[in-house]
């Protein structure tokens, strides 16, 4: 099913930032989960767009680089109410989050000791959770049969096995070519993939430490809203003599190439979506992310996170809340840094 091809926009650009801020307020657990959110809200509550509208706008955004799920909330804002409508769609989405990890960035830099830091390491726990749901979640969808299982198998090892290549052979060919293969993979598939880059490029080069990094990470998972959201605590983090502007300049440069990607793709897609072959290219793609995922779900997430066996129970523990749907994220991210506390009290 092809893009919704551009019509007369049918509603009020107000209307599109109510609905969208509502989802940024409560709108917990990751890229996923969002598309979830959407379609029920969108699709089945709204009647913005049918099902199978939906379905051609998630496709399309899977394949580009950017923020999923941020992509697909600012074409149907686009559609919906035009230009306008799909800012606004794209604040109300965004701004709840981008606040929150503004100030926990701002009080960061005030708390400091044994508390923070076990507070630290719960959140790093968190995600270690997170992005192993996301793994198995995005497995169990995309990777179907054998050909796609191995797409995602050559995908992670490809990511695994170049960094210990350059390591091997500095300044070679081979580690250009790693450099380039994150930088140029790591951005599709939503908030969960992108970790591995901003990691590589931030906290190697001093912006901020690896502790500072992943605690933001961890952070992002207790907010509702777009995981690119973690770019406004990441920037002000590293620009500390003007907070506010790095936040801002991080949140921007990181949604924008994605959100204008969106708009010119959709009307090529409507054209392309009907060839065979382009739909087998999509499914490979799909599996590619999934290999992604699972490479970054080792490093960096749980060799920074894991330490004990106790993390691994509680990163375990985690988990299997996550993926019964019985505790809300928010929960488990505060019986994970509760955890950590008391461990670190004893």
């Amino acid at each position: 099913m092809p893009v919704p091809a551009p019509r007369q926009p049918q509603g009020h650009p107000a209307e599109v930032l109510r609905v969208a801020l509502r989802l940024g307020l409560t709108s917990f657990g990751g890229p996923i989960a969002h598309l979830g959110y959407f379609e029920r809200v969108y699709v089945r509550e709204r009647g913005w767009l049918s099902a199978e509208q939906y379905a051609a706008l998630v496709a399309l955004c899977q394949v580009l680089p950017g923020p999923t799920s941020s992509q697909v909330g600012f074409l149907i804002g686009l559609q919906r109410a035009g230009w306008r409508g799909a800012l606004l769609a794209w604040v109300g989405f965004t701004l709840p989050s981008a606040l929150l990890l503004y100030a926990c960035a701002r009080l960061a830099t005030h708390v400091q000791g044994p508390l923070a830091d076990a507070t630290v390491h719960g959140l790093k726990l968190v995600a270690v959770a997170v992005v192993a749901q996301a793994v198995w979640s995005m497995a169990r969808r995309l990777c179907t049969d054998t050909s796609t299982a191995l797409i995602a198998l050559c995908a992670a090892v490809l990511l695994l096995a170049l960094p210990l290549l350059a390591w091997r052979y500095p300044h070679s060919g081979i580690a250009l070519a790693q450099v380039f293969y994150r930088a140029g993979a790591l951005v599709f598939g939503g908030g969960h993939v992108v970790l591995p880059l901003l990691r590589a490029a931030l906290v190697p080069t001093g912006w901020l430490s690896d502790d500072a990094f992943l605690g933001g990470y961890g952070l992002a998972q207790a907010v509702p809203g777009p995981l690119f959201t973690v770019s406004a605590y990441l920037g002000a983090s590293a620009v500390a003599s003007a907070p506010a502007a790095g936040a801002l300049t991080a949140l921007i440069a990181i949604f924008l190439p994605g959100l204008l990607l969106a708009v010119a793709g959709s009307s090529l897609w409507t054209a392309l979506a009907q060839r065979t072959r382009l739909r087998a290219g999509i499914t490979g793609i799909n599996a590619a992310v999934v290999g992604i995922l699972a490479a970054a779900l080792y490093n960096p997430v749980w060799t920074s996170a894991v330490r004990a066996p106790a993390d691994i129970a509680v990163a375990a523990g985690a988990l299997l809340l996550l993926a019964t749907q019985r505790v809300p994220p928010l929960a488990v991210v505060l019986l994970c840094v509760a955890a950590s506390i008391v461990r670190s009290l004893r």
